[in-house]
């Protein structure tokens, strides 16, 4: 057998578990996040025979389960999870702007590669354990629906969205509802910063941890974070394939787990260059590069929901990865965008390139506009589409005069009845939801 390859904690490195121990933990013992202990150094070569995202995650992933229960089951995990394309989508003839879509997934968003390969992961390690495993995941938007396709119906897996009452779009609202079954939407009567609060409290809840076993689906867990390095790996070889440079990554952020993956990918040797994070008018990071000060505060409102995030929990990863503020600043830097440039940068889009664009990606793609232009002309730049414009119809459309088109798989999704439940944003509440009529979900 390999040898085991080790996960540690974000605020104790004498903790160490393998691969599948932090997946059903969810958060480290000492409330930490779990992070690789060392990292693989790949690089384009061990990589010649990976033509699918499905081959590249079994040459990256495949280190980081090294000596795991799930090391043989490698190759399943990753046909089972990375059974869609994401395409790289060019913008301009030179190569130098390309648009990489990660929502052609059963719920049009990014989150779907992580959410399959952890529900895959979580019915393998089930095995015949008898007793009902509860995930808990905090969403401000898309996260809950992919976790709630991932999971809905599995065998003994219960699932509980929890996310803002009236703080995701319309569309979001109803693929989070959607489910029944062993899924239950939870609105929480206050923001995303309280939904992520309560599930951290659950963990460390000694009444919830005696009702069963408990894990998480947010980007805390390390088994939604990791399999997203894969499209960037995936994406970074085709890049230096066409054209021998590394891909420049412009990518929304929010709770920071889409960007983690990113660096993740580079520090495992992926020809990766610069790494520009896109946020919102929830500027804590971009604010922190600048002035070294961390300063999370309350999540603001915004047209680009799933980025509203006030406190990200992955921060402790990234400040973990870099530890010094200079290291930090050389490996990434981050801008806040406005309202107002959001709707502009739709339109722009459209205009110019034909696409249509959600909030986020047009988050993305105006930060790249901010860019100098020697920077822009001198890299190969990607900007990351993370959830697919009909998930936003009540914003886009007005903008760019025109309807958007709905993919069959939200289609179908639409047309299932909604049902949630709605919580005051505290443990007490949690914890009485998930008690709930004696721990039978469907209604």
């Amino acid at each position: 057998m390999s040898e085991a390859f080790a996960f540690t904690s974000s605020r104790d490195a004498s903790v160490r578990v393998g691969f599948s121990a932090a997946l059903l933990q969810g958060l480290a013992p000492d409330g930490g996040l779990y992070v690789p202990a060392g990292w693989p150094q790949l690089s384009p070569g061990d990589f010649t025979d990976a033509a699918t995202i499905a081959e590249v995650a079994q040459p990256l992933l495949a280190p980081f389960l090294a000596g795991d229960r799930l090391a043989g089951e490698l190759a399943a995990l990753a046909h089972e999870a990375f059974a869609f394309p994401a395409p790289l989508v060019p913008l301009q003839a030179d190569g130098h702007l390309s648009v990489l879509e990660l929502f052609h997934g059963p719920t049009a968003a990014f989150k779907d590669f992580g959410a399959r390969f952890l529900a895959a992961c979580f019915t393998r390690l089930r095995g015949a354990d008898p007793r009902t495993l509860t995930i808990l995941v905090a969403t401000s938007g898309d996260t809950g629906g992919a976790v709630a396709a991932a999971f809905h119906l599995r065998p003994g897996i219960e699932v509980a969205v929890l996310f803002p009452r009236g703080l995701v779009s319309p569309t979001q609202e109803r693929q989070l509802t959607c489910w029944g079954d062993n899924v239950r939407s939870l609105a929480v009567r206050g923001t995303f910063d309280d939904c992520q609060r309560l599930v951290k409290e659950a963990f460390l809840d000694p009444e919830l941890r005696a009702r069963g076993a408990l894990s998480s689906a947010n980007s805390i867990n390390l088994g939604r974070l990791l399999p997203q390095a894969v499209y960037y790996a995936a994406t970074s070889l085709a890049v230096w394939r066409a054209h021998g440079e590394p891909a420049s990554f412009v990518i929304p952020s929010g709770n920071l787990g889409n960007s983690l993956a990113c660096l993740w990918a580079r520090q495992a040797g992926l020809p990766i260059g610069a790494v520009l994070l896109a946020h919102n008018a929830n500027r804590a990071v971009p604010d922190y590069l600048a002035s070294g000060e961390w300063r999370p505060r309350p999540s603001l409102a915004t047209l680009a929901s799933a980025m509203d995030v006030g406190n990200p929990s992955n921060m402790e990863r990234l400040r973990s990865l870099y530890p010094g503020l200079e290291q930090l600043r050389a490996a990434v830097s981050a801008v806040s965008i406005g309202d107002g440039e959001i709707r502009e940068r739709i339109r722009a889009g459209y205009r110019t390139y034909g696409q249509i664009w959600c909030p986020h990606t047009a988050t993305a793609a105006e930060a790249w506009e901010r860019l100098p232009a020697a920077q822009r002309a001198r890299g190969r730049w990607v900007l990351v589409s993370t959830a697919h414009p009909a998930k936003f119809r009540e914003i886009v459309e007005p903008l760019i005069g025109r309807s958007v088109p709905v993919p069959e798989s939200l289609a179908r999704l639409f047309a299932r009845p909604s049902r949630c439940v709605e919580i005051d944003p505290t443990l007490a509440a949690l914890r009485a939801a998930l008690e709930a009529q004696g721990g039978s979900w469907t209604s």
